[in-house]
């Protein structure tokens, strides 16, 4: 195998020259938020398709250009990388897995346009979406494919094809982008129908030649280099075990590389995010790939290697992801550039790139100029971290004298870091130091359940939501002004206060029993606690996809943690005061605002989670001083951050729950404490949320019908549990009917005195028609399911 140094196509055999410096990918929902605001208009009917397609195609133009500019140059040094919606439902769109009851929006010839796509991905009328979930340990979500043994798998869509040749027709070759076969069906779940024991993973052989097919086409339209993305192959806990992993790789890239590079597929560049190789480095090594990029970020250089696998990797190039992907800490240069030496020791031809794809991180510093100076040198988004990846790659080419001064800047910001004032704050570290276990253990859990009954006077099957209610036009705008000055801080409160009179009101109308106050003065469920707690700072524009068009702006948790002041108490006092009926004060628990901000890397996890748990702990008093009887401390993210290897749960869910109970177990008896889960695979932590020690524990699942229940049942949780029967993140408006069906399910697994009613998630980002619509529903089948139960209905 020959390496060609040129730039034109290969001939047949000729393996393409592979750029010394790249990225995996990079943020697509635009420095502006523009593919979000485009979307919107679209589906709201405000805009064409067409006019969707030309701010795509401008945002992939810029892209393009702007990583050019960078130092992405040469052949497939950019990747092609954009999406509508997901990536995952990209893929699936494009080898025809589309579910059965959408087939009436698929054209004869399989193609899906992008109505129907968005239809596949948010769902209408009855129409139910693909069920989403966490995108390995980070906070993108990913949509489900659906796969069974009937799914008819053909190339069906030529989207990242005609991608491909639009780039190339403006003077740059791309390297397109795609899910991996084994990871596609690995994430997969089985579709409605499929007999026991079937796994997508099955469908492996039927799948490739699709795979085959689009090869030959992106090398047709001038795609010298293609990635293959399998993160499935660096994880022990999903279903498949990893050795039938490694099996099934080796199966597919024997046929994905059996033709020569050149007219009938590209180059292959099998990328491996997320964590570290192990079981799969034999099967990648010896594959016919030819390149392989290892997240030497969450991983190691590999050691230990036979000489067979040494071999396999030498007759690759490998592709080096030394800058981290996934946080936005400024690079260690002259730490990368030590990883780099090393991989280059094991013969092969080596690439700097970043750990994972990078639109985890928002696109560039240059948005950012309020923040501190200091703070600011020790940061590196997208934009920055595509420099630093050239920097390295120019350090491979010429050595590092090259690139000296790049590397002393970098190591000069981490010394200054490291003694910063704030950074390491004595009173915070001595407190954390003090805590005992008494201090994360709660009463006895009958006593407390008697004290709430008799405190809180609760109907049978209680209703409530999650916490946010919309946030309109109007909110947003009032808190726009007052940020810039432009509304007084009494004109603002008073808006805040109307807003969350008008939540309680409707709430009491609805007939709800547990009230919330709907949240109208949060940006944000952790920038609002960001904003407030020491050790933190916030952006004006770090916007990071999550899912779709929904952007979250992750805060900097960049000191140690303490809380100044209360937080919540003022505006939850207001909301109880104007209604008889129990209003939940609502917090973020530490994980969740670990998870869903940009986390320091400096100090152990452990320790910033019992920071945070302590400043909660402090919060949960004050509320309680002041009269609220019911606190909700949410964590969604307590699955999203657990490792990818096994080995490492025990110790994750240890100090995850500890400070969860950190936070809480200050509570009285009397005072009923909630957490909620959502975007999660639940039975690997089935444990860990009984370890929570909560007393009611709201959990998604109206998506995927309450399959958590039966793990919640085997499992023997007894505790007081609130699975979703309203998917918000769907702008459906389910029927009392549908909310039935749902109730009626989890009253088949759940003690009736034991079951709450309500939605998935928040309603942040629902309208007010939709949600009254909702609610009313699921008050009705509340209803009647305390009807059936012969239970008494509240007046």
């Amino acid at each position: 195998m020959t390496i060609s140094q040129g730039t034109p196509a290969p001939t047949a055999g000729t393996i393409p020259a592979f750029p010394t410096a790249t990225i995996l990918g990079y943020p697509r929902i635009g420095p502006r938020r523009e593919l979000k605001r485009a979307l919107e208009s679209f589906w709201a009917g405000r805009t064409t398709a067409a006019e969707l397609e030309a701010v795509a195609a401008d945002l992939r133009a810029t892209t393009r250009a702007r990583l050019g500019a960078l130092g992405l140059t040469g052949n497939s040094a950019v990747p092609a990388a954009f999406s509508f919606y997901d990536q995952v439902l990209d893929a699936a769109v494009t080898v025809g897995a589309v579910p059965e009851r959408f087939a009436h929006l698929v054209a004869s010839d399989g193609t899906l346009d992008l109505a129907g796509y968005s239809t596949v991905a948010r769902g209408a009328g009855a129409l139910a979406p693909l069920e989403m979930t966490k995108w390995f340990d980070t906070n993108y979500h990913y949509l489900v494919p659906e796969i069974g043994p009937a799914t008819a798998f053909r190339l069906a869509s030529d989207r990242l094809v005609a991608e491909v040749a639009e780039s190339v027709a403006s003077g740059v070759v791309p390297r397109p982008v795609v899910v991996g076969p084994v990871t596609f069906l690995a994430l997969s779940k089985a579709a409605d129908g499929a007999p026991d024991g079937y796994e997508p993973l099955d469908r492996l052989d039927d799948l490739l030649p699709v795979y085959v097919a689009l090869l030959e086409r992106l090398a047709a339209a001038g795609a010298q280099w293609v990635q293959l993305d399998e993160p499935a192959l660096v994880t022990d806990t999903l279903r498949t075990a990893p050795d039938a992993l490694a099996a099934a790789a080796s199966r597919a890239y024997a046929v994905l590389t059996a033709a020569p590079v050149g007219a009938q597929r590209p180059a292959i560049l099998l990328a491996a995010p997320y964590g570290e190789l192990r079981e799969s480095l034999p099967a990648v090594a010896l594959s016919g790939v030819e390149a392989v990029a290892l997240d030497l970020v969450e991983g190691s250089v590999p050691s230990g290697l036979t000489d067979e696998v040494r071999a396999g990797l030498a007759a690759k190039v490998l592709v080096g992801g030394v800058v981290d992907g996934h946080n936005v800490w400024r690079a260690d240069l002259a730490a990368a550039v030590e990883r780099l030496d090393a991989l280059r020791a094991l013969g092969a031809g080596v690439a700097a790139s970043s750990s994972t794809s990078l639109f985890h991180v928002p696109h560039t510093l240059d948005d950012e100029g309020h923040l501190d100076a200091g703070l600011r040198s020790w940061l590196a988004f997208a934009d920055e971290k595509v420099a630093e990846v050239a920097v390295l790659g120019r350090a491979l080419v010429s050595g590092t004298d090259a690139v000296a001064a790049e590397v002393e800047a970098a190591s000069a910001a981490l010394a200054a870091r490291a003694v910063a004032v704030g950074v390491r704050v004595d009173a915070v570290r001595e407190r954390t130091a003090a805590v005992t276990d008494a201090d994360r253990r709660r009463g006895d859990v009958a006593e407390r359940r008697e004290a709430q009954a008799e405190r809180l006077r609760l109907p049978a099957l209680p209703t409530t939501t999650i916490g946010s209610f919309p946030q309109t036009v109007e909110i947003r705008k009032a808190r726009a002004a007052h940020a810039k000055g432009e509304l007084a801080t009494d004109a603002y409160e008073a808006a805040m206060r109307a807003e969350i009179e008008r939540v309680v009101r409707l709430q009491e109308e609805l007939g709800l029993d547990v009230l919330v106050h709907g949240e109208a003065e949060r940006n944000d469920m952790v920038q609002y606690f960001a904003e407030l707690l020491d050790g933190f700072a916030v952006t004006e524009n770090g916007w990071v996809q999550s899912y779709g068009s929904r952007c979250t702006r992750p805060s900097l948790l960049w000191g140690d943690v303490s809380r100044p002041a209360p937080m919540t108490v003022g505006w939850a006092s207001y909301a109880q005061s104007l209604s008889d009926k129990p209003v939940k004060g609502m917090l973020t628990g530490p994980v969740t605002i670990m998870a869903w901000s940009f986390v320091r890397d400096d100090v152990a996890k452990q320790e910033v989670a019992d920071q945070l748990g302590l400043a909660l702990r402090d919060e949960v008093a004050d509320l309680e001083a002041a009269g609220i009887a019911v606190v909700q401390v949410d964590e969604p993210a307590l699955r999203e951050l657990l490792p990818l290897r096994r080995e490492a749960h025990a110790d994750y869910l240890a100090w995850s729950v500890g400070s969860f109970r950190l936070a809480t177990a200050g509570a009285a008896p009397s005072t009923q404490v909630h957490t909620h889960l959502c975007y999660s695979e639940f039975g690997e932590v089935i444990g860990a949320i009984d370890a929570l020690d909560a007393d009611v524990t709201s959990i998604e699942a109206a998506r995927s019908r309450m399959e958590v229940l039966g793990e919640l049942e085997a499992a023997g949780f007894s505790r007081g549990v609130g699975p979703g029967v309203w998917d918000i993140h769907s702008p459906r408006v389910p029927s009392a009917e549908e909310i039935s069906e749902l109730l009626a399910l989890a009253l088949g697994s759940v003690d009736p005195s034991l079951l709450w009613v309500n939605p998935d998630c928040g309603l942040k980002t629902r309208g007010y028609a939709e949600t009254e619509a909702s609610l009313r529903n699921l008050v009705e089948a509340t209803r009647e399911a305390r009807a059936t139960l012969g239970a008494p209905v509240p007046a």
